[in-house]
């Protein structure tokens, strides 16, 4: 009896609890039941919870994602596939599309991918294929869901929707709230599209976006589309100051197979809950925004600086030469002899454009100085140096051809016209693999418009380089209070000659660098000094910024003279080579001494196409921050300090997604 009487008990309790214990309520009319896995639940819900005459039904697939559970957009990015639903076993349904709001940008291990996380409903419009009738949908929905591990998932949905009065659902708002969230192509957030041009050639192409809206920008984001190219990197943003204009430029992940002019794109800008969808087709890049008669201005300062680089000073020396044999002469021909090296530097620098057309046009890479990454080149440069140098020393002298003696007055024993339009050529050789303040700016403003700016930007470089000689041929007076030669003549000859065959010697490791395989390089440049240098990677670059770590990034070569003056007067030396050999900080060096594509799309990402060329990453500044080519310590230091910090952002700096994730948008009200 006892036995009974608990067994009583048992079956109350059990039937109490089942009474009060909470059910997953049946859905309302208009909705399918969830289904539900690890990542979260999904279900199909519908704007009108019976049927009415209209020939279309919207209805919304609603997806409640569990914490850092992501599903993808239609265009995925870099990785994944988007939701796709298969309609068989339906009746009453036709053709069915999808309406996709604005994505978030997620960022993983430096791959870009775009979709959505929390709650998110994809609208969808469903033709009706009998309106007034009541419906059978069957939907076999496959998605992948991904978090720490990626997920392939597949929901089986079924909503049976009744003939009736077509009243709303109560889901109706929780569909238009997301359909709200679907870029528009007109004006409906305020955001219009300025332009759109295609900037740079071959690998370094890459598309500009000038965006303008009513009300300030927040966080502008574009995500760009095309059957052209599978996917692309992540945009370089700028804002203007009243943060009504933002300007995007952004490249294809993977070097182009054709140009951006004219290839079809769908562009979609993102700021918060606004957005823009536009269908366009990039015209040439135009230049008002960096007016040609400005960067003429730059590329003039740039050549004129050269003249002081250390690559150049060699040369100058058998200028010098030539002015000390001037002494005492004719005024005339001091004109002429500082007319013609000039012309030597602007004729080599015309050269130097027309190659450089010549390749982009082939669709190879082209830098200020990439010929020196050829042994073949470099060979030239070392007997061309040592001729010159064993002409000083007295071993040989270099006559004039028949037909030049016979137009040269009698007696006459001054360098020859040619002679000094040759040494303005090879004083141009020799200046490529320098760079100097300005040149860097000019030369990424050329190569990345068309011949005409590449024409123009190059002779003003010329120009600039030469107008030291084009001063003295204004007022060749200068030339003529020089002393006369004499003995001492011969001691400068000599000296000269040693400076010609040291740069001769300096090219000749460089060629012997370019075989050299007996250690991999890297191990060579860390055992070289106090810093640990990383080989550089530049898609390892977010992931360090992502653990809070600031990168330094050093493009270097043998064959740059600049590169080794930074490196020694400021990198390796005091606070700053502590500062780069600290713990939280990644110091990175790319050899760019043999050709290398990987280093070439880097500096192109920058607009720059020669070297030296520095850059500092961190949580303050994740795009990077660029610095000039002539280093200076305090310079270095205090960009180190910007990238480490996480300061606001200040108004002129557009706010940047951070690695780990979007940010949110503002919680949608309840509902649904």
């Amino acid at each position: 009896m006892a036995g009974l009487r608990w067994a009583s008990i048992l079956v109350a309790a059990v039937l109490l609890f089942s009474a009060v214990a909470p059910a997953e309520a049946a859905p309302e009319p208009g909705a399918s039941d969830w289904v539900s896995s690890e990542s979260g639940r999904v279900r199909l819900i519908a704007a009108r919870a019976t049927l009415a005459e209209a020939g279309t039904v919207r209805l919304g697939l609603h997806f409640d994602l569990a914490p850092d559970w992501k599903i993808y957009w239609r265009t995925p990015g870099d990785a994944g596939y988007p939701p796709r639903i298969d309609w068989a076993g339906s009746q009453g349904a036709g053709e069915a599309a999808i309406r996709w709001p604005a994505p978030h940008r997620f960022v993983l291990a430096g791959l870009q991918n775009y979709g959505y996380q929390g709650e998110v409903v994809l609208p969808i419009d469903l033709r009706l294929t009998a309106p007034g009738q009541a419906v059978s949908l069957r939907a076999r929905v496959e998605f992948l869901a991904c978090a720490t591990l990626c997920v392939p998932q597949q929901a089986d949905l079924s909503l049976d929707l009744a003939a009736g009065d077509g009243a709303a659902s109560i889901y109706a708002h929780t569909i238009a709230r997301f359909d709200a969230l679907v870029p528009s192509e007109g004006e409906r957030h305020g955001l219009s599209l300025d332009r759109a041009e295609a900037a740079g050639q071959g690998e370094s192409s890459r598309l500009r976006l000038v965006v303008r809206a009513a009300e300030p920008f927040e966080a502008p984001d574009l995500f760009v589309e095309s059957p052209d190219f599978p996917a692309f990197a992540a945009p370089r943003v700028t804002v203007s100051p009243d943060r009504r204009q933002v300007t995007f430029e952004v490249e294809p992940s993977t070097p182009p197979t054709r140009s951006l002019l004219g290839a079809p794109l769908t562009v979609t800008i993102v700021d918060g809950a606004r957005s823009l969808e536009a269908m366009v087709e990039p015209v040439a890049a135009r230049a008002d925004a960096t007016p040609l008669a400005g960067m003429l201005l730059i590329a003039l300062l740039g050549g004129l600086i050269l003249n002081l680089m250390p690559c150049v000073l060699p040369v100058l020396s058998i200028k010098l030469l030539g002015i000390l044999g001037h002494g005492g002469g004719e005024r005339g021909h001091a004109r002429l002899s500082f007319l013609a090296s000039a012309a030597g530097i602007v004729a080599s620098f015309l050269a130097l454009a027309t190659l450089a057309i010549v390749l982009r046009q082939a669709g190879l890479a082209v830098g200020w100085g990439i010929q020196f990454q050829q042994p073949a080149f470099l060979a030239a440069m070392v007997l061309v140096l040592l001729l010159f140098a064993a002409n000083l020393w007295g071993g040989f002298e270099i006559r004039l051809p028949r037909w030049l003696l016979d137009r040269t007055p009698a007696g006459e024993a001054q360098p020859s016209l040619s002679g000094h339009f040759l040494s303005g050529a090879l004083a141009t050789l020799l200046a490529t693999p320098c760079s100097a303040p300005f040149l860097g700016t000019a030369i990424g403003f050329a190569l990345a418009r068309g011949p005409v700016e590449i024409i123009a930007i190059f002779t003003a470089l010329g120009l600039g380089m030469a107008a030291p000689f084009l001063l003295v041929a204004v007022w060749p007076d200068a030339v003529l209070r020089l002393p006369r030669p004499g003995r001492w003549m011969i001691r400068v000859r000599v000296a000269m000659g040693v400076a010609l065959a040291g740069t001769a010697l300096w090219l000749l490791l460089v060629l012997v660098e370019q075989f050299h395989t007996v250690s991999p390089p890297e191990e060579n440049k860390v055992a070289a000094g106090a810093i640990a240098w990383t080989p550089f990677d530049p898609a390892a670059i977010p992931a360090f910024v992502a653990e809070g770590k600031t990168v330094f990034v050093d493009v270097t070569a043998d064959w740059c003279i600049t590169c080794k003056v930074n490196k020694l007067a400021v990198l390796e030396r005091g606070e700053l080579a502590q500062r780069l050999s600290s713990p939280g900080l990644i110091a990175m060096r790319a050899d760019w001494t043999r050709p290398d594509v990987v280093v070439t799309d880097y500096l192109a990402s920058f607009g720059r196409y020669g070297i030296p060329f520095n850059a500092v990453y961190g949580p303050g500044a994740p795009q990077g921050i660029a610095l000039p080519e002539l280093l200076s310590e305090q310079a270095v230091l205090d960009a180190l300090e910007r990238a480490a910090a996480q300061p606001p952002i200040p108004a002129a700096v557009p706010p940047i997604v951070p690695e780990s994730g979007p940010i949110p948008p503002p919680p949608p009200p309840a509902g649904g």
